[in-house]
């Protein structure tokens, strides 16, 4: 598992990469772009939060820690679902946030021996344990989000810069 900072910190880097796709699908739609970046956030800490019993007043897990609320199909199934659905509700760029940072959370959790259940069991990387190495998930995850911005908003424009300059 990957620290709680870590998690926040790659929830920012999961809205950036939800706010430049859903610009992409809706057009420069300011308000979707925002809602999908605040999804983003949200989400990235989501499968932990949602495994917290909050209605009651101990606030134990109604869940096993890693199961339900970490499923990689359910996770993904909302990211496609809300995809086509952008554009049609003014919720669903907030969904489709939600969705990008919960697929983040996991993959952040995934090096971790606990693993994930993208499928139906759990599965690991086994590249180090609860806490260690988030420098290296959160730099991913940024890399990531700077990869899909250049992508989505300037064609590859700044990646082909860096190339040409590591080339040169």
């Amino acid at each position: 598992m990957a620290s709680s900072k870590a998690h926040h910190a790659t929830g920012w880097a999961a809205g950036i990469i939800a706010a430049a796709l859903t610009s992409k699908a809706t057009g420069v739609d300011y308000i979707a772009c925002a809602l999908a970046l605040l999804g983003g956030v949200v989400g990235a800490t989501a499968p932990d939060w949602l495994e917290v019993a909050w209605w009651t007043r101990k606030r134990k897990l109604w869940v096993t820690h890693r199961t339900v609320t970490h499923w990689g199909i359910g996770w993904a199934a909302l990211a496609a679902l809300s995809w086509h659905l952008l554009g049609r509700h003014p919720a669903v760029p907030f969904a489709f946030g939600f969705a990008c940072g919960g697929i983040m959370h996991l993959l952040a959790d995934w090096p971790n021996p606990l693993g994930v259940p993208w499928i139906a069991a759990r599965h690991s990387l086994r590249l180090w344990t609860s806490g260690h190495c988030d420098l290296i998930v959160v730099g991913a995850a940024w890399v990531a989000a700077l990869y899909v911005v250049d992508g989505v908003w300037f064609h590859h424009e700044y990646g082909r810069m860096l190339l040409h300059a590591l080339h040169a």
